[in-house]
């Protein structure tokens, strides 16, 4: 997989697509994509309102990824359910958990982007990841990953709100910020350094304490891969333990 360097331009109009492998969809012999595919990009326009309104960039990406993750951890869990009706909730979060380790893992070694911009991506997915990773679990449990509830579980198990009332509160505020037409309305003249910086402790913020030490080992290049790899490990596996005691809990008190 080749590097992508990310640069101002590209902030500007984001599309950033460093983990998509490029398949041809006009030749007819390359199958359809898994419901469920391997990495996903962080759609265009989630990039952009998390750029424009970098303080809430972490309920933006939970709301989003309700919208257009949810229904992908629905249909995997129903789908693993029917090929193995005997699977147990506990070995279909642990096959969730496993599954989106591994992607976490290489997330932090194969944009190849340096500097504050690569470092921003990488939390960013990182953070994308870790919430595809939540929903499959809760589906798992039998939690709906489509519910509003979702978005709130997110913020507090990925630790930016102590309690679920303030996450509540955050993702309303959100959603009218995501609404409101003044939203994007002067972005363009604010410094695209100071910007990306906000955004980019909130997103590490989100993705976990050691995503943090990642994004700043980002910026000096040749330390940031190695480092990438284990951060990003430590903090999904931590995620996952407590994405599978909350869910499992309520699952066993229902």
């Amino acid at each position: 997989m080749g590097c992508t360097c990310i640069c101002k331009a590209q902030w500007r109009q984001p599309s950033i697509r460093p983990f998509l492998r490029s398949v041809p969809v006009t030749e007819p012999a390359v199958p359809p994509a898994p419901a469920t595919p391997d990495y996903e990009d962080l759609p265009g326009s989630l990039w952009a309102r998390m750029k424009a309104d970098p303080q809430y960039a972490p309920e933006h990406l939970a709301l989003e990824a309700v919208r257009r993750l949810g229904p992908q951890a629905q249909r995997w869990a129903q789908r693993a359910r029917e090929e193995d009706p005997g699977i147990s909730a506990d070995d279909l979060a642990q096959q969730a958990a496993r599954r989106f380790l591994n992607h976490a893992r290489l997330s932090g070694a194969v944009s190849g982007a340096t500097g504050l911009p690569g470092a921003v991506v990488d939390v960013g997915v990182l953070a994308w990841t870790q919430a595809r990773m939540v929903l499959h679990i809760a589906a798992a449990y039998g939690a709906d990953p489509t519910g509003p509830d979702r978005a709130t579980d997110l913020l507090v198990l990925q630790r930016v709100h102590k309690a679920a009332e303030a996450a509540r509160v955050a993702l309303g505020v959100a959603a009218g910020r995501e609404r409101a037409s003044r939203l994007f309305a002067g972005s363009a003249d604010r410094p695209l350094t100071g910007v990306m910086l906000k955004l980019g402790v909130k997103l590490a913020q989100m993705a976990g304490v050691r995503a943090a030490k990642r994004m700043v080992a980002k910026v000096v290049p040749g330390a940031g891969m190695v480092l990438g790899t284990w951060a990003n490990s430590a903090a999904t596996k931590d995620l996952a333990r407590r994405a599978r005691e909350l869910y499992g809990a309520a699952a066993g008190a229902s």
